[in-house]
């Protein structure tokens, strides 16, 4: 009789929490889509790459919330569904079903269409039937097809998620995963694309878990398209899978000559992301552009669109068909990825930086986001060259250096949000006596604080710095501790994850202190 009421209070607070954050969740989104339209006024320094990706923790707050609301409900009706699905066998019931089902699927408008149609199956195998009316080809098309639609309509992420958590939704997923080893290539490949498009990098942990698992043991049958797209998924959701990229990095050397230009970029920036180096793809590239002179790079013109290159990047029967002809963005891709990685010695980028180099007169303006992106990537790469190669040479000069140098230190659409976890450590910092300065800037990065006199920087690093699953690093975070040593800093970097470990302002401060190697003054 006295435990009723408080769990009531408990689950009403929690409610209240709920409301609380995802209240200021809005508030912050509307005021962060104002800011966007206005033409001047931003104040913020910012990382040039890193905080482009980093959004405020209150998305994360309110997810958690929710999970923790409804996690004890949803995990007896998983399990009771895991049951009914380790009865069921994937075999395909009725062929001409599955195709007519198919084609439904595919001409589907919308997320909500798409998972309408296979309800009925679903519900089917809810019930225990055998075998499955859905089939590998239909559970995987049905959701690369909720994830296109949803990418069609620009779906904002809370609607996702909201998808997501639809009973039909779990249930077509779990499917997914009992059927993902009678799935094609082409399937797995599908299902890692769209959990990344549906969940972000909210969901769907243990699942990414189980694809890289199966991916591994179907990896030999990808094609270019299959290792771009699972690698690229992975990176999105800051999901770590060393011994899965290993492979991959493998079968895309193997597969080199049938990439095409974006497949590359996105393999390449997805390895980058996740700071797993592609040594057999790097040796690969350097080896096939030393002894295959049809395997070239050319720049695509920017406003036309048409491939442009000069005599001596085509190949010796003088046609260019077997020719990478990246776009701009893609070249910034890769110069971004190479320097992450810290290969910029390596054969293949020299040639692509070379490449870039020789079309000045392209279009860098602070006025297009695709433009800023560019130029922050290339401007981080041209510094990484001139503080970590110098002997090299090959920095960038002239009016692209200057063009590049502007739009990448501009703030238009690089906005700073600070998270409750940040501004809690830099409330105590203070306290420990001594003179820091915030947000200082080294070349392209913003250091949350500095001591300047003893070159002792210090990085509150929050939880899209790390890998969700493993807590590693990510790329973008390690590129620029090891950026920021280069430049002659001692570097502390401080992790919400020790943050959380530590309880009491006392023992946070002298933690700090600890750390920082500072006494109180």
């Amino acid at each position: 009789m006295v435990s009723s009421p408080k769990k009531k209070k408990k689950k009403t607070s929690s409610k209240k929490d709920l409301k609380k954050a995802a209240a200021e969740l809005r508030r912050r989104k509307k005021q962060l889509a104002a800011s966007e339209e206005e033409e001047e006024g931003e104040e913020d320094d910012d990382d040039v790459i890193d905080d482009f990706q980093d959004m405020d923790d209150l998305e994360l707050r309110v997810a958690q919330f929710a999970d923790g609301m409804f996690d004890e409900k949803r995990q007896r009706n998983r399990e009771a569904f895991v049951q009914t699905l380790s009865r069921f066998s994937a075999a395909p019931s009725n062929r001409s079903r599955e195709v007519s089902l198919n084609r439904s699927i595919v001409e589907a408008q919308t997320a909500d269409e798409v998972l309408a149609l296979t309800a009925e199956g679903i519900a089917d195998v809810a019930k225990g039937l055998s075998p499955s009316p859905l089939t590998p080809l239909n559970i995987a098309t049905a959701l690369h097809r909720i994830a296109k639609n949803m990418e069609a309509v620009s779906m904002m992420q809370t609607h996702r998620l909201a998808f997501a958590r639809q009973r039909d939704m779990s249930m077509l997923v779990g499917l997914a995963m009992v059927a993902l080893p009678e799935c094609s290539p082409q399937g797995v490949s599908n299902i890692s694309w769209a959990l990344s498009k549906i969940g972000g990098d909210l969901l769907y942990l243990p699942e990414m878990d189980r694809i890289a698992a199966v991916a591994i043991t179907k990896v030999q049958d990808f094609n270019a398209q299959n290792v771009a797209n699972v690698a690229g998924a992975f990176a999105t959701m800051r999901q770590s899978a060393p011994r899965l990229f290993s492979v991959l990095a493998q079968r895309a050397a193997h597969i080199l000559q049938t990439f095409k230009e974006q497949e590359l970029a996105q393999f390449l920036w997805g390895c980058a992301s996740l700071n797993e180096c592609p040594h057999p793809l790097l040796d690969a590239l350097d080896a096939a552009f030393q002894d295959d002179a049809r395997f070239q790079c050319h720049v695509s013109d920017v406003t036309s669109g048409v491939p442009r290159s000069s005599d001596a990047s085509r190949g010796e029967d003088g046609r260019g068909d077997h020719a990478l002809n990246f776009s701009r963005d893609q070249i910034g891709n890769i110069a971004w990825s190479y320097a992450v990685l810290g290969q910029m010695d390596r054969q293949f980028f020299l040639h692509i930086w070379e490449t870039l180099s020789q079309f000045e007169e392209q279009r860098v303006s602070d006025q297009y986001r695709e433009d800023m992106m560019f130029a922050s990537q290339v401007y981080l790469a041209n510094q990484s060259l001139k503080l970590e190669y110098p002997h090299l040479g090959i920095c960038l000069r002239g009016d692209l250096e200057e063009k590049i140098t502007r739009a990448g230190k501009s703030k238009r659409f690089n906005q700073k949000t600070t998270s409750s976890f940040q501004k809690d450590v830099a409330r105590l910092l203070y306290s420990t006596g001594h003179e820091w300065v915030r947000e200082y800037a080294v070349d392209g990065y913003s250091i949350d604080a500095v001591l300047v006199d003893g070159k002792l920087a210090f990085e509150i690093d929050g939880p899209t710095h790390f890998s969700r699953n493993l807590g590693t690093p990510l790329g973008h975070t390690a590129f620029k501790r090891r950026y920021i040593t280069a430049a002659g800093w001692k570097l502390v970097s401080l992790s919400h994850q020790e943050w959380d470990e530590l309880q009491g302002e006392f023992v946070q401060l002298e933690y700090l202190r600890r750390i920082l190697g500072v006494d109180a003054e």
